[in-house]
């Protein structure tokens, strides 16, 4: 999967969720190697912040975004962990290339992913909402 990591600043990402992600992209690099490389990357450049830190426009664990793809559509969806994912309930999995492209993230950013297929796509987030209070790192 080619991303477009050299366009974008580097994540922010706080402590707690840089050590699991970190952790998960690795354990998941035999299941999923090009989902858990792009992770490993967007951790190995991230900018690590103290939870309590974190700038609320960032997207992180748990977080609820509301995006805009290029024809106007708007979705709005929880980054979760992979055992947390419903794709019913919106709630996709950081293992995923749109989850993997919006962790530390800004609002106004516009992130870019590949698709399983090998689509290329892109959404500007609109809106971050902060993760429910003891959710980020859980």
């Amino acid at each position: 999967m080619q991303h477009a990591t050299g366009l974008r600043p580097p994540s922010r990402v706080s402590d707690a969720d840089h050590h699991r992600l970190t952790g998960l992209a690795r354990a998941s690099l035999d299941r999923v190697p090009e989902t858990a490389e792009e992770l490993l990357s967007e951790m190995d450049r991230a900018v690590v912040t103290a939870a309590a830190s974190m700038p609320a426009n960032v997207v992180r664990m748990g977080s609820t975004v509301t995006i805009r793809n290029d024809g106007g559509h708007t979705q709005r969806i929880t980054l979760v962990y992979p055992g947390e994912a419903d794709i019913s309930e919106n709630r996709i999995s950081v293992l995923t290339p749109l989850g993997t492209a919006l962790i530390g993230a800004t609002i106004g950013q516009t992130v870019r992913w590949s698709s399983r297929g090998g689509r290329e796509l892109s959404a500007t987030i609109e809106v971050v909402d902060a993760p429910a209070c003891g959710r980020e790192g859980s």
